[in-house]
This record gives C-alpha cells, structure tokens and sequence, in this order.
C-alpha cells in the first residue's frame, strides 16, 4: 500500500547550507494497517508524513502510494492521487464561517463530487463519527473532540484508500484522546482504511497502532510490531521511550532505605496472569513486596513490569527466589542485591 525507500528531506538554511530533516527513511505499511511514527519535537516524524501526500517532496528517494510514485508527480496527476489520501491535523483546521455539514461537503466539491450527491454523503459521514445532530453547528459550538471527529469526517467523505493523522489528539484531554483513538479504530475496521499516525506520545502508539516507526534525529532507530518495541525494546531512545511511559522508577529514598533485593520483572503474556511471585513466596519462605508496577494488553497481549522487594532469613533463599523468578518470567534486572 504504502512505500518510502531511502526517502531524505532537506531544507535550505540559508547560504548555500541545508538542514536535513529526514534521513534515509525506508518503510513498507501493508493496506489496512494501522502504522505508527513517534518521535519527540523535531524528530522529522511531521515532515515525513507530509511526504506521503506530497505536501513536501523528498530530496531523495521515492514515496510511493497504493502503486502511484507520488515524488514524481505534478499539477492535475498528483491533486487526483492526493483524492485518495484524507489527512487530520493537531488543531483541526476547520472553516470557521462553514456549519459542520459545510466543511465536510467542502472536501467532496473540491473533488468534484455531483451536487445531488454531496447531501447524502455528508448525512452518512456525519452519523459515521457521530455528529449527526451537530450538522448545523459552527466549529465555535462544538468542543474539541467534536472538532476532530468533523476533521476526521471530512478526512474520510471522499473514500480515502488512507488517513494520515498529524498528531490527532496531542490537543484534547485524556478522555476525549481516548474516544477519538476509538473512533479511528472503528474507521479502520469498518472501511479498511489504512492509518498512518504520528505522535510523541507512546500511550497512543499502544492503544491503536499494529506497527511503529521510531524516529530520531530525522532517522528511523527501531521499527516492529507494538507489542514487541514496548517488551523488547533495543535502540537506546526507544529504551528511553518505554520506560517515561511504563513510568516505574522508584524514589531514591526506597532504594536507599529498603532492606534486602530490589528486582524489576517483566512479565509477557501468560506468566503476566500466572501467580509467580506468591507460588516463589510459599516455596522458598521469602517476603515479597510489591512496591511499583503495572499490567497493559497491548493487541489483548499481556506485558507486565513489577517492582519488587525480596528479603528472607538466608542469602540463599533469596538467591533461590530470584533464580526461579527468572525461570519463569521474561526479563528480571537486579536493581539492588
């Protein structure tokens, strides 16, 4: 469906200088994929999905899109391959003098949609995202989760083959966040509509996403199926990445004052549900404190990571525990001994 090979973006600075923006960036998405691109400001993740609209060319490399080269494309041959890509943005860009039902129907006159069908198009889009009562609205009525979901109606009215999203929900509250990733969920599996989208935020990559680029410094460092980057992360950033998000780092008083052996276990899908540390408890009488962690499903997968303190009357019994707490989990790492 989608396809970058060594795609580089630059930009002039001025005096014959460049700044590179995108370096070398290489990705297949298959159709119907729900891809992700996270990086912090400045990454290059922005300006690298601009490319797959050709709302910024490449400088290198080609981009390639449900088999049309969009970098090499100009005037009326890339504005009717554009009809086949929508695009939702941070901050909606709305009309504000148009009602909702206006700047849906903007989007299918500009592709030249007949008048007679416009009007039944938009009544389904808007029952589709959930603004069927809204029609009439102006954006200043509307909050901003209904802003996005007209952005998103508007983004879809024209049968995109796909969806870019430039960082769909940086701009909304935790709650309305998690109603539009849903939303965009539902779009994916009902229509089939393949879904690229960039974020700095790891939680949305993990509440959505099949697959993630990781971008840094304008360079893809890891790329893999969301499950696997969140267990077993191997670029130094993603490291970094994962852990702000799981968010287990104990207070330094704990590590200075607690007795005994500080263990962080990472648990992967059945060992995550099994009764591990009670069943180490009763075998080897150790005393288990649980002092920190968390359990996700990522895909209905289970990843957990638990902070634990491990004291017992013998370092051999500790040493025990800890043995067997290896055996049958899939990551410990000795915090303290």
């Amino acid at each position: 469906m989608i396809e970058l090979e060594n795609v580089c973006v630059d930009f002039d600075a001025g005096q014959g200088r460049h700044t590179r923006a995108v370096e070398g960036v290489s990705l297949k998405i298959a159709a119907g994929e729900i891809f992700g691109i996270v990086g912090t400001s400045g990454a290059g993740k922005s300006t690298l999905l601009r490319t797959l609209n050709a709302l910024q060319q490449p400088s290198e490399g080609r981009v390639t899109v449900n088999g049309v080269t969009l970098s090499t494309l100009r005037g009326a041959p890339l504005r009717k391959a554009r009809q086949r890509i929508g695009m939702i943005f941070q901050h909606f860009n709305l009309m504000h003098t148009r009602t909702v039902a206006q700047n849906v129907a903007f989007s299918l006159k500009a592709a030249g949609w007949a008048r007679a069908d416009i009007a039944p198009r938009v009544a389904e889009i808007l029952h589709l995202v959930g603004l069927a009562d809204k029609a009439n609205r102006f954006p200043v009525q509307l909050s901003g989760g209904q802003k996005q979901r007209v952005g998103i109606a508007r983004a879809i009215a024209n049968h995109p083959d796909v969806l870019l999203c430039d960082e769909p929900t940086s701009a909304l509250d935790l709650e309305t966040s998690a109603n539009i990733l849903e939303l965009l969920r539902e779009i994916n599996a009902q229509l089939g509509i393949t879904i690229v989208l960039i974020t700095h935020e790891m939680n949305v990559i993990k509440s959505i996403c099949d697959r993630v680029a990781v971008m840094s410094a304008g360079k893809v460092v890891e790329l893999g199926d969301v499950f696997d980057i969140f267990a077993r992360p191997q670029h130094e950033f993603t490291r970094q990445l994962v852990a702000h998000t799981l968010n287990l780092a104990l207070p330094e008083r704990l590590q200075q004052h607690l007795q005994g052996t500080l263990l962080k276990i990472q648990f992967i899908g059945d060992s995550a549900e099994q009764p591990v540390l009670s069943e180490v408890a009763v075998q080897f009488g150790v005393a288990v404190n649980i002092l920190h962690g968390k359990i996700d499903y990522i895909g209905e997968r289970a990843l957990g990571v638990l902070v634990v303190q491990i004291t017992a009357a013998t370092p051999q019994a500790v040493e025990n525990a800890v043995a067997q707490i290896q055996a049958r989990t899939a990551q410990v790492e000795v915090i303290r001994g």
